[in-house]
């Protein structure tokens, strides 16, 4: 069955370019079983037609309040009535704004303060009117009474500036509405994971680090929080949004990533490894920064704390999922990283590619176990992380079942 089968869902755009996103937004909404009602401010009209969320909901638009073929059903009533999620995608300041101060002067602003459903926002601006004053209180006062943000992401950005405020990708929204419908493949499971890299200082302006993004492990975080585990993501240093639903613990070099994972693992059920962690660090950081003068310059290094080898050598551990980034003999070295270090499984992907892996918003992978591999073919990291928690779901789910037959 899919996974929001029969679930009434009221779309609400507002004025911006991140409206393109939403038509994307209904496509999945609705391939997962939604049923989709669309809402659109005369500001959302500029960028988008409704004809094209007509088509894609499979529904009429509602843009007006003051409908005459609707008011005398009083159809504003009965649409925030219908909902059991109102979903605004994209929010934009101006509307948040209002919503903030309880006005309703169009429909939507009407809509969310009629309905009794929840309310779900996700904000899209340019991330100077993000950062804003007025725009963090407004959302403080949403946030208080009940009404979560969904984002912002940080990136590029229309207008050419770089910063949050870019709506959440259609993906990611669409986990988030799965979350809030709680699937069950986690359910009541806690799940921790680590994502990113780690820096390890040289001295104070300069460390050693990779190319890692973080995506995919965030990525995993989101998918298990929509599969509804209770998450808990060990973050290194990214420019990325905490995925819903996501309680989050920020950490640059190694040894803190070690430390944090160790301080939240005996209360997990299941640990993914998706860091890319720094295998050394300077073993005598400079305190001050080091003057250019030499020809050569020689840093010792010393081994990191293995996080992996550490988790699994504890008795009990969780079922833990770890991450092979290789550039060759990609599958030899991670069956031999399964067993070394204990591992349930293990996503083995090649990094050599400039297509897939670090610094791609796309991936490719195989599911190592002992008793065989799958392969995942290419797609998005978002898409990939859902089908990659499923898999660790059904394999922890089958262990657990044996260790009590």
């Amino acid at each position: 069955m899919p996974r929001l089968e029969n679930r009434r869902i009221l779309l609400g755009l507002t004025g911006g370019i991140a409206t393109y996103k939403s038509a994307e937004l209904v496509r999945r909404l609705r391939d997962d079983g939604a049923e989709v009602r669309v809402v659109m401010t005369p500001g959302a009209c500029a960028f988008i037609t409704p004809l094209t969320l007509q088509a894609l909901s499979g529904h009429p638009v509602h843009r007006e309040l003051l409908d005459e073929g609707a008011e005398a059903a009083m159809g504003h009533i009965e649409l925030a009535r219908w909902a059991e999620l109102v979903l605004v995608a994209p929010a934009s300041a101006d509307f948040i704004a209002r919503l903030a101060h309880g006005l309703a002067n169009d429909l939507l602003s009407t809509l969310c303060l009629a309905t009794t459903a929840p309310v779900r926002v996700a904000p899209a601006m340019n991330q100077a009117m993000w950062g804003a004053a007025a725009t963090q209180h407004n959302c403080a006062v949403l946030e208080q009474r009940g009404i979560a943000l969904l984002g912002p992401a940080s990136g590029a950005q229309a207008c050419g500036d770089v910063g949050p405020g870019r709506m959440l990708e259609p993906e990611e929204l669409c986990a988030a509405v799965q979350q809030h419908f709680g699937g069950a493949a986690l359910a009541g499971l806690r799940v921790l994971v680590d994502a990113g890299p780690t820096r390890e200082a040289i001295d104070p302006v300069r460390y050693i680090s990779n190319h890692s993004s973080g995506r995919m492990g965030f990525a995993l975080a989101a998918a298990a929080a929509a599969a509804g585990a209770d998450v808990t993501l060990v973050a290194g240093p990214v420019g990325l949004a905490t995925p819903p639903g996501v309680r989050r613990v920020d950490v640059a070099s190694a040894q803190q990533m070690h430390d944090a994972v160790l301080a939240c693992v005996d209360a997990s059920d299941i640990f993914i490894a998706c860091a890319a962690v720094a295998d050394y660090r300077p073993a005598a950081p400079a305190t001050q920064k080091i003057k250019k003068s030499a020809e050569r310059l020689q840093i010792e290094l010393v081994r990191n704390p293995d996080i992996l080898a550490t988790v699994t050598a504890r008795e009990p551990h969780p079922f833990t999922v770890g991450f092979a980034a290789e550039t060759h003999d990609v599958l030899a070295y991670a069956r031999g990283k399964l067993e070394a270090k204990r591992l349930d499984l293990i996503v083995a992907n090649d990094v050599s590619r400039s297509d897939i892996g670090f610094d791609s918003e796309h991936n490719e992978v195989t599911l190592v176990a002992a008793d065989g591999t799958v392969a995942l073919p290419r797609g998005s990291k978002v898409r990939l992380a859902h089908d990659l928690i499923a898999a660790i779901a059904a394999r922890y789910r089958a262990c657990r079942a044996r260790e009590h037959a």
